[in-house]
């Protein structure tokens, strides 16, 4: 392609990304988005205004080299493109479909002070879709072996980023996965329309190639605990076990048949295919012709929300007590939930689950809200309507108002150092913990945040457990 002008590529609009039909896609588990074609990246990368000091890389937590790559697509370069983006980024195919890039490396992007920013997730997943599917997945040179031994707790996008940086530096590692799959949050909590299970299979299939030991089925803390692996040969250790207890509501008829949180539901679809009851025998609510509240305004909800819709939910409704302005979830992701027929109810807040006679749900009770003045986040907070409460007909409700961490690894090892919600405590430029040879990233450190502010963790654990164990300060 000719080179541009800088005008000449300003005037280019941003690309839109083919998508299957929402009327289609809401009876199937096939991922949404369907990728640009080669015409559509390289209009998309002869956008990018290859800006001498690109303010974009701050914005990304991996620190992604993206006018670089970019730059390479550009060219055609595209297998080029997919090695510079792997670089800094352990799992761009999956980055570049889950990340919020429009909070992130897009919101930096100069094209977006005055119009729309280049679309670098859409461009990132383009490189790494090429690679995997021209090339297969290539897998870069490793130092020579330093000896060192260690072990990585969780398999999530924390614990594959520090175990794909720290194996490249010759170093040997096992990642301890308390399922029977590995993937972490990325299998069992991503539907297959948004994250397909064959790219987290591809990806973990690189870094095994690499010499990663990965080990299902072992829960750190009851298996094996952190004190056992620092004296069984490891010399260090990096908590990447997310955070994966649900959150409740709290209020009565929770333990009615047919209350899930959103990590059951989510985990029983996606994980142990549910949705193909019995061919795999993992049963889950009925929800052909049901009626389904999910209660929650971030991508969890609508990611349950969206899957209840695919099992053949009548209606399929968003529950959130606060307006559309302060939904968290990605706007992409409530946009696609519209189109699939969801239907939200803003400024209502459930107070209580009715059940029969036999304990099934059959009604919420709910009370309307309107909205004050803003709380600890920044959002107007929802103040309750005296009198305006009244009865919603549900057969299924699914919690989806976020995680605390697992009390495992507390329980098991009280030396570390614990916030009053569990998380644990870490030196932020290293991941540190106040456990000599033990370091954590990502939502147990964090709380639940998102799947690149994970890797950006994993990235800096891997880097100081490097210096330290060449040095053993």
């Amino acid at each position: 392609m000719a080179e541009l002008t800088k005008k000449e590529r300003m005037k280019i609009p941003r690309q839109p990304m083919p998508e299957q039909d929402g009327n289609v896609r809401s009876g199937n588990f096939k991922e949404v988005n369907l990728g640009f074609t080669e015409e559509l990246a390289l209009l998309e990368a002869q956008r990018c205004l290859q800006c001498p000091k690109p303010v974009c890389i701050s914005g990304c937590p991996v620190g992604v080299n993206i006018r670089d790559f970019i730059g390479l697509i550009s060219e055609g370069k595209y297998a080029e493109a997919a090695a510079k983006l792997k670089e800094d980024n352990a799992l761009p195919a999956v980055c570049g479909r889950v990340c919020p890039q429009e909070e992130q490396c897009e919101s930096k992007c100069v094209l977006g002070v005055k119009g729309e920013a280049v679309a670098i997730g859409r461009l990132e997943r383009f490189a790494a879709d090429f690679e995997r599917n021209t090339l297969g997945i290539r897998t870069p040179q490793i130092k020579p072996k330093t000896g060192k031994k260690v072990a990585i707790i969780g398999s999530g996008p924390s614990g594959l980023s520090c175990a794909g940086d720290l194996i490249q530096m010759g170093h040997d590692v096992t990642v301890f996965e308390a399922l029977h799959a590995i993937g972490g949050v990325l299998l069992y909590g991503i539907p297959e329309f948004r994250l397909p299970k064959e790219i987290v299979k591809a990806e973990v299939d690189a870094l095994s190639k690499l010499g990663v030991d990965f080990q299902p089925n072992s829960v750190i803390g009851f298996t094996d605990t952190i004190d056992e692996l620092l004296t069984s040969g490891y010399d260090a250790v990096f908590i990447a076990v997310g955070a994966g207890l649900p959150y409740f509501l709290n209020i009565p008829g929770e333990n009615l048949n047919g209350v899930y949180s959103a990590n059951e539901f989510l985990t029983r679809v996606n994980l142990m295919k549910a949705y193909r009851f019995p061919e795999f025998d993992t049963p889950v609510f009925d929800c052909k012709g049901k009626n389904v509240a999910v209660f929650g305004g971030g991508n969890t909800a609508m990611d349950a929300v969206r899957t209840s819709k695919r099992l053949g939910a009548a209606k399929a409704n968003i529950i959130y007590r606060r307006s559309e302005n302060e939904l968290p979830a990605r706007a992409e992701e409530a946009h696609h939930a519209k189109q699939e027929g969801i239907e939200f109810l803003f400024l209502a807040n459930p107070l209580e689950f009715i059940g029969d006679k036999d304990g099934w749900l059959k009604q919420v009770k709910l009370q309307k809200m309107e909205l004050g003045e803003p709380d600890a986040s920044g959002r107007r907070k929802p103040v309750p309507i005296p009198g305006s409460e009244y009865l919603m007909d549900i057969d299924m409700a699914v919690i989806a108002i976020g995680n605390g961490s697992n009390p495992i690894i507390q329980k098991t090892t009280p030396d570390l150092s614990y916030t009053k919600r569990g998380n644990i405590v870490v030196d932020p430029d290293t991941m540190k913990t106040s456990k000599k040879g033990v370091f954590a990233g990502g939502d147990i450190v964090t709380g639940g945040a998102t799947v690149i502010l994970a890797m950006g963790a994993g990235r800096t654990a891997a880097k100081a457990i490097d210096e330290y164990l060449k040095e053993g300060k």
